[in-house]
């Protein structure tokens, strides 16, 4: 079997499995799968790539949350929130200076999927780990399939 067809078999099974996981347990589903796009985006595979991939995710969190209360710390201000924005931006892609935050793309996932759940990272923060967690096992029985005979 081809690693492509290994992949796509494991990771249809698996996203059926998160679908119902996300619903029982009161997940935002398309967080989850945003936590999965991470990993496969992730330049770096494997547990690393998982680590880095967490790292990534959890800084865009906490960052989506200083760009969200840093604004509303000055609602008459407008200009403050789009200077923060930039000041904030600019600090999620420096961070990948330290190679646990070398996945810009990553903080970035973070950061928006809390800005669309309305700050609502109690629920984001999960979601988006369990995705990450189903989108390392995904891809990684997906290869363990292809490389057997």
């Amino acid at each position: 079997m081809s690693t492509l067809v290994a992949i796509a078999l494991t990771t249809g099974i698996l996203s059926g499995i998160w679908s119902w996981v996300a619903v029982t347990l009161g997940l935002l589903s398309w967080a989850g799968f945003l936590g999965c796009t991470a990993y496969f985006a992730c330049p770096q595979g494997g547990l690393k790539g998982l680590g880095i991939s967490c790292c990534t995710l959890l800084s865009g969190v906490f960052w989506a949350e200083v760009i969200i209360y840093g604004s509303a710390a000055a609602p008459a201000l407008t200009a403050v929130g789009y200077l923060l924005t930039a000041i904030v931006a600019f600090v999620m892609c420096i961070q990948a200076k330290n190679g646990w935050l070398s996945f810009v793309p990553g903080t970035f996932i973070g950061a928006c999927a809390t800005f669309a759940s309305n700050s609502n990272w109690q629920a984001v923060l999960p979601s988006l780990l369990v995705g990450l967690f189903f989108g390392y096992a995904m891809k990684n029985s997906g290869l363990l399939i292809a490389r057997k005979p």
